[in-house]
């Protein structure tokens, strides 16, 4: 059985949480307290030598990484699936994807809510914004001609890039101006086997 380490108000773990769970996979959640500094501890270090959660543990596999746990998820449990596509050009747009969560959704949206939410005042709150407000229309855009961010199926794209804009009203960022991405957000919530966390609250 996996086992997840991570926090219950870090959108990188729940990303991963999200899609063991659209998988139907059982697995074990071990809580890492941020707050008390657990995941700087060298139990943790031994597991994510950085020090970041989430950590998903396999077997013998260790995947110190979000947009890495997914694509291992994804390979592993669903081969034949459609979460990570084998075909070279819908793959790489699958790794655009994650390569923009890791970039501007993180220094956007996500930073945001760092800054607001948990203080990190070190955040240049102005930049977070513009960035946010940059993706956010680049995602609006994208998602005026097609329902899902590559092909016409959800990806581990999707899952990637959900939470921290599920979450940007944490970051004091208004998602009602887009309207393509807020019925994306409502598509994401009716895939089978969805859970939420705390912000994001699954459709009824």
């Amino acid at each position: 059985m996996a086992t997840l380490y991570g926090h219950p108000m870090s959108g990188n773990s729940y990303k991963v949480k999200l899609l063991l769970s659209l998988l139907g996979l059982d697995y074990e959640w071990v809580t890492v307290d941020l707050m008390k500094g657990e995941h700087k501890q060298p139990e943790f270090l031994k597991l994510n030598p950085f020090g970041q959660v989430p950590v998903l543990t396999d077997g013998d596999v260790t995947i110190a990484d979000a947009q890495g746990a997914l694509v291992y998820l994804a390979r592993h449990y669903d081969q034949d699936g459609p979460w990570f596509p084998q075909a070279p050009v819908a793959m790489a747009a699958v790794i655009r994807w994650l390569s923009i969560t890791a970039g501007e959704v993180r220094q956007g949206p996500e930073s945001a809510r760092l800054y607001h939410l948990f203080g990190a005042k070190a955040i240049n709150i102005e930049r977070a914004t513009e960035k946010a407000t940059f993706i956010l229309d680049q995602l609006n855009q994208h998602l005026s001609s097609q329902t899902w961010l590559v092909g016409t199926a959800p990806t581990i794209a999707d899952i990637a890039v959900f939470p921290y804009v599920a979450l940007a009203s944490d970051g004091k960022i208004d998602l009602s101006p887009y309207s393509h991405v807020l019925s994306w957000l409502e598509q994401v919530k009716q895939l089978p086997g969805f859970v939420g966390m705390k912000g994001i609250k699954a459709s009824a």
